[in-house]
């Protein structure tokens, strides 16, 4: 009878089991197996093209890539003071919901996870029209105030997408923050304002630690979002082509390669790359901060 409900229990999961190797197993591996080949012309180009075994080559292309490996670092860069300013805001934004009523929360959390609902595409969109200095409000209301800026300057394109990304995925991150906060034991805080502790002891001695977990789980989850960044970027692209190339992310140049040069064996092996990257930095970020939660 235990085997037979253990069975049962099992069958639960196989919609998932049959979507993760459908969706996730065979492409990455369809990946890894187009990644070992190389597309070869006959004759002087004009003839039919053929796929022959080309080993490690494509990888020692793309590890050598400058423009890859640059779109890499600059993204990982961006990423080192986006994702820590989008966590603090999101973590400061939790703490508050705390302090408040619960239903009061409720409204807020509400009204703070609406950006979250909006698709991203649409939500870049909508700020490509707000940074607009032909229709947007900003670049008025900056001359009120003795401002002349352009949200699209080579200077201001990294601040203008951040500004972007944070507005859209604090809710989401508040939101996880805020669920850890209801599990820390409230006898914890009346402890301490027995003992004289201020509401501010009380959020960074009792409050914050609680919640460091939450905070690994959402840096992880921005570190791997981070890394595939595109929709942001190529919307940006066809406003300022001046200043967004297409190289200017990771899978700027995995797109381009596959739809714009048809080279779809370099393109799915800079994909094994990125995956592996995104392996690699989320393991270290990981270990790091598990770490300290110890």
């Amino acid at each position: 009878m235990i085997r037979s409900l253990r069975w049962k229990g099992a069958a639960f999961t196989v919609p998932f089991q049959l979507g993760f190797v459908f969706l996730y197993l065979l492409p990455i591996g369809y990946a890894v197996y187009q990644s070992l080949f190389r597309s070869r012309s006959s004759g002087l180009g004009l003839g039919g093209s053929t796929d022959r075994f080309a080993g490690l080559d494509n990888y020692q292309q793309g590890l050598t890539d400058s423009a890859f490996m640059g779109s890499v670092l600059r993204v990982v860069l961006f990423a080192c003071v986006q994702i820590p300013v989008m966590l603090l805001i999101s973590l400061v934004l939790a703490l508050l919901l705390d302090a408040v009523s619960s239903k009061m929360a409720g409204r807020f959390r509400i009204l703070l996870l609406v950006p979250y609902m909006i698709p991203g595409v649409v939500a870049a969109i909508v700020w490509l029209n707000v940074y607009s200095p032909d229709v947007g409000p900003l670049t008025p209301l900056g001359e009120v105030f003795g401002f002349s800026w352009n949200f699209f300057a080579p200077s201001m394109v990294w601040p203008s997408i951040g500004n972007l990304l944070t507005w859209h995925g604090i809710g989401y991150n508040m939101v996880i923050i805020y669920s850890a906060l209801q599990g820390v034991p409230r006898e914890l805080f009346e402890a301490a304002r027995l003992d004289g502790a201020s509401e501010r002891r009380i959020a960074l001695s009792i409050k914050i630690p609680f919640v460091r977990g939450a905070l690994v789980l959402t840096g992880m989850l921005s570190i791997i979002q981070m890394l595939q960044l595109f929709n942001e970027p190529a919307l940006f692209r066809n406003v300022t082509p001046q200043t967004i190339d297409d190289s200017f992310t990771p899978i700027m140049i995995i797109y381009n390669q596959a739809f714009n040069a048809g080279n779809y064996h370099y393109a799915a092996t800079l994909s094994v790359l990125l995956a592996l990257i995104l392996g690699v930095a989320s393991f270290l970020f990981y270990r790091l901060t598990s770490r300290e939660t110890d």
